[in-house]
């Protein structure tokens, strides 16, 4: 068996067995410190290989693992326990997250215009979707919150530069017209600031 072949299986095998997605550095790890360059190599063919096929191996955050092939994904619909529906507070918190992370609660609260409960974000990290991201260095050194890469997998986004831009979400319906005025006022709360002040 030639090498590539014996470091495609080992990549197979890695993948398989984790019960989280890997990362090149992690995949490197578990092969014994295989090169990066013929891992990626190795990964480039098994996604061809397996593009035809019931599932399909992706990159999402820079983490690789296999999903089911989406032409595929009704046929193993069953009973299984759910996330609760978000709630619009939860939503809004997590598009706030998603868009300007990392972001502390009380910027969460300033583009929001109210208060945003504990509970919230509770509900957001025990999704494992969101979670800490240190603190912001600045007085009281506010706790900030980014998004996790299982937010990235549950959405299918490769990165957050997939996250669908104001013009996307305007043509799905998704902006009402209070939502468009509130993005008009933004745009324009940026521009002042961005403005040269007057000596």
């Amino acid at each position: 068996m030639s090498e590539e072949a014996t470091l495609e299986r080992g990549v197979e095998a890695a993948l398989f067995a984790s019960e989280e997605p890997l990362s090149v550095d992690q995949l490197a790890t578990h092969l014994g410190d295989a090169d990066k360059g013929e891992l990626r190599a190795a990964l480039a063919r098994l996604v061809e290989f397996y593009a035809p096929r019931g599932i399909h191996l992706v990159e999402r955050g820079k983490r690789w693992h296999f999903q089911t092939a989406p032409d595929c994904a009704h046929l193993l619909r069953r009973e299984r326990e759910s996330l609760r529906k978000l709630s619009r507070a939860a939503t809004e918190v997590l598009a706030i997250i998603a868009y300007h992370e990392p972001v502390s609660r009380a910027e969460i609260e300033s583009i929001r215009g109210v208060q945003t409960s504990g509970g919230t974000l509770d509900v957001l990290m025990e999704a494992g979707w969101v979670k800490p991201a240190g603190r912001r260095e600045v007085p009281g050194r506010p706790l900030i919150y980014a998004t996790t890469p299982e937010f990235l997998r549950h959405f299918g986004l490769e990165s957050r530069r997939d996250l669908p831009g104001i013009d996307e979400l305007r043509a799905t319906g998704m902006l009402d017209p209070v939502e468009e005025a509130f993005e008009a006022e933004m745009a324009e709360a940026d521009e002042e600031s961005d403005a040269p002040e007057a000596n």
